[in-house]
């Protein structure tokens, strides 16, 4: 479980393909505090650590078909910086909101606009009407998780929204990469998920 409140980015530092497999291996700061098994959210998505070299603080995780299928991490490549966010401590505040690192499907930037100082990203997803009877949309003001990062939603639309990106989360995450056709994970929120299921049971 994450917060989507992210630490810092990482950066891909080799790409391995195994079948239909990848083994990514990255850098960061905290490299060397991870340990095999561990949960680790990679621009929203839950990947498992399976390997870590604490002499070159680096660290490898593995993404299958399903998740190379449903995210953004089959663009990746050498050099891509990458968000990163350790596993919820249950003693800890919930700075964010509730993230299961489980990506729906991505979306697509398509406007970025600066604004005194702040940025309001736009992305554009496909819709599909029964999954969003399900819970798989954005509404005004509600949360969405967009490459990793906790974001209130404005200017909902039925295939599109917007987020209002901050200095601080614009330099220390990789929105500041993002342009016109850049490709991102979004996971919707959980909690409008569970609503939107009973809702279509009767009584």
């Amino acid at each position: 479980m994450f917060s989507g409140i992210v630490e810092e980015f990482g950066t891909v530092v080799s790409i391995e393909k195994e079948q239909e497999n990848y083994h990514f291996t990255l850098t960061c700061s905290f490299a060397d505090e991870l340990k095999v098994d561990q949960s680790l959210a990679h621009d929203g998505v839950c990947l498992t650590v399976v390997e870590v070299n604490k002499v070159d603080k680096t660290y490898r995780v593995t993404a299958i078909k399903e998740t190379l299928l449903k995210s953004n991490l089959g663009y990746w490549k050498v050099g891509t910086k990458v968000n990163l966010e350790r596993s919820m401590m249950m003693s800890g505040r919930l700075d964010g909101h509730i993230v299961q690192g489980h990506v729906d499907q991505t979306a697509t930037c398509i406007n970025v606009e600066e604004s005194e100082g702040s940025w309001y990203y736009t992305f554009e997803y496909d819709f599909n009407k029964e999954a969003a009877k399900q819970g798989y949309m954005t509404v005004e003001k509600g949360s969405v998780t967009v490459n990793g990062v906790s974001l209130t939603v404005v200017n909902s639309k039925n295939n599109s929204f917007q987020v209002a990106i901050i200095p601080y989360t614009h330099e220390v995450t990789n929105f500041h990469t993002f342009e016109k056709g850049s490709v991102v994970n979004i996971e919707f929120d959980i909690i409008g998920k569970y609503l939107s299921k009973l809702m279509t049971f009767n009584d």
